[in-house]
């Protein structure tokens, strides 16, 4: 179907000139499956539209088209899109060409009659090329009459005082997917290869024989998917807490306690007794544990000795940081967050130069060469209003870190402190993401104390369904550790261990996430299920015969066949 569009004089804007041509697809009820196609290169063509194209239009055939005028003043196009409904998944993708400037930061807003969510989605537009913008949002309320519109950030438009130039904007797609009281569960199963596996037990005789009408009993022992929490000096000699966490969690990362300001206070006074003893814990109970972190760009959180430290001085410093940590812990941790949160922050990269992070990671890399070395970063996937750390600046910074020499940064690290969290625009963030082909990590998920328990425990429940189903999210871990005075943002449990809100998400959701089932063998002596990836001890009775056998799950599209001979 031909879009119509207004001729390009008609968006002629004093300071900014726009063409849009958008195709839209709104499907009203289940929607086709979810397309995680995303793309982190300009183009010089774009790719068609999602879901095949199609058009939202009115009755007439035309695309309900208007202008807006944004915050920073200027007159947008914009979309009119009509009775949008309440607590409803909407996602949207489009390619955008910049033209007059080398590039901005294009971003898209939506304002019904009641509310306007500023920041839905963004692109690093560039010129001379074309760059794909995937967003979503969720209304509280239906809105008979919604604009979607697209604005340049401000410091760009002020920056290109007195400049022309033209965004022009097509091929996208608006989804709509109703929501259930589990969302994702459909996307688990649709995506079921990724966290589970089919299997067939079968039950024979001592010659081969199948027997049919056993019993066969399978209960998972372990789970193949890591998912875990923060740790702090807290959990040592505290032998209920160490159970509890033991109980659920197959991950641990230190809260504090292997920052440089933990195990060098002062230079060349090393202490690394807590972390030591935190360590045996997580291994006695054959938890993994991540590295974070060796440096932190953060100015305040270097030692305090640090600080007032330049050129050579700060050279040599780093190197022996970098040497008695990962040569102390050389294999004992699976991550490391190298330079923790460098797109907000450049304390290393000032004094250093801007190569201090490319050579930070190729040191790490030599001296623990088995551990995976992660960019980690807030506000990434949280929200698209963080200019400093949208997903194309991560990309960006991520894929200059490899080119530049450090091809070993193998994991993206998301930290994951939440307000309330907008699931579509989280799941379009992951899917550019996951068009990188590396393992990615929620690393430090909580849900902000201001929002309340009990809805830290509703918002907590949709961030882990969505990070769980996502097929390219590798593991997850809480930012949970527990205190005294309680947690950083969001505690599990209260002081005496007995579950807040938020705990009995975690709770039910290890439960659903677990596979225990059992019945009797057929007539071939089969029993056949999809269970989640990791370790099972299996039963199989039959009278006064029986067997147990352990068998693991791993990663595979083909059925696992296990005979037990009773």
């Amino acid at each position: 179907m031909m879009v119509r569009t207004r001729s390009v004089d008609a968006f002629r804007i004093p300071s900014l000139i726009f063409v849009l041509l958008i195709h839209f697809i709104c499907v009203i009820h289940a929607g086709p499956q979810y397309d995680y196609s995303a793309y982190t290169d300009c183009s010089y063509h774009p790719q068609a539209p999602l879901y095949n194209g199609g058009v939202l239009v009115d009755k007439s055939g035309r695309i309900p088209m208007t202008y807006h005028k944004t915050e920073t003043g200027i007159a947008s196009p914009a979309f009119l899109l009509h009775n949008l409904t309440a607590n409803t998944m909407y996602s949207f993708s489009c390619w955008v060409k910049i033209h007059g400037t080398s590039s901005a930061l294009l971003r898209a807003t939506i304002s019904t009659e009641g509310v306007t969510l500023h920041c839905i989605g963004t692109v690093l537009a560039k010129s001379g090329c074309w760059s794909f913008l995937k967003g979503g949002f969720v209304l509280d309320a239906f809105s008979r009459s919604s604009i979607l519109y697209f604005q340049v950030e401000h410091e760009y438009i002020v920056s290109n005082s007195g400049k022309r130039f033209t965004a022009a904007l097509f091929g996208g797609a608006v989804v709509k997917t109703a929501r259930t009281e589990h969302p994702n569960n459909t996307q688990i199963d649709l995506n079921w290869q990724k966290r589970k596996r089919a299997a067939t037990i079968q039950a024979v005789d001592g010659e081969g024989n199948p027997i049919a009408g056993a019993n066969v009993s399978i209960q998972q022992s372990s789970k193949d998917f890591p998912f875990g929490s923060a740790i702090a000096g807290t959990i040592l000699g505290n032998k209920q807490y160490q159970r509890w966490f033991a109980e659920r969690f197959n991950v641990a990362v230190f809260e504090n306690e292997l920052k440089w300001y933990a195990t060098e206070p002062q230079p060349g006074k090393l202490n690394y007794a807590l972390a030591d003893d935190m360590l045996k814990f997580v291994r006695s109970n054959k938890i993994m544990a991540r590295g974070h972190n060796i440096f932190w760009e953060n100015p305040t959180c270097a030692p305090e000795w640090v600080q007032n430290l330049t050129g050579g001085d700060l050279r040599a410093a780093v190197k022996s940081r970098i040497r008695s940590l990962l040569s102390r812990y050389r294999g004992q941790f699976i991550h490391w967050d190298v330079n923790n949160e460098m797109l907000h922050f450049d304390f290393y990269e000032q004094r250093l130069g801007e190569n201090a992070s490319t050579e930070f990671f190729r040191t790490a890399q030599q001296a623990d060469p088995l551990a995976t070395l992660f960019m980690n970063e807030f506000n990434v996937v949280e929200t698209c209003s963080d200019e400093q750390s949208t997903v194309d600046t991560y990309i960006s910074r991520l894929k200059q870190l490899r080119n530049g020499g450090a091809p070993m940064l193998e994991g993206i690290g998301l930290q994951g402190h939440f307000g309330r969290p907008n699931i579509p625009l989280m799941r379009a963030v992951l899917d550019k993401l996951a068009s990188l082909g590396l393992p990615i990590w929620l690393t430090e998920v909580d849900i902000a104390q201001n929002l309340g328990e009990h809805r830290q425990g509703v918002f907590l429940e949709e961030v882990l369904r969505e990070a769980f189903a996502y097929p390219s999210v590798s593991g997850i871990v809480l930012w949970a550790a527990l205190h005294p005075d309680g947690c950083y943002q969001m505690c599990l449990t209260d002081g005496g261990l007995g579950n807040l809100p938020t705990g009995e998400v975690v709770e039910n959701l290890l439960r659903e996430w677990e596979t225990k089932e059992g019945g009797a063998s057929d007539e071939h002596g089969q029993y056949s299920f999809v269970g989640f990836l990791g370790e099972y001890k299996v039963s199989v009775v039959d009278g006064n015969k029986s067997a147990e056998i352990t068998m693991f799950l791993s990663r595979s599209d083909e059925t696992k066949h296990v005979v037990v001979q009773l």
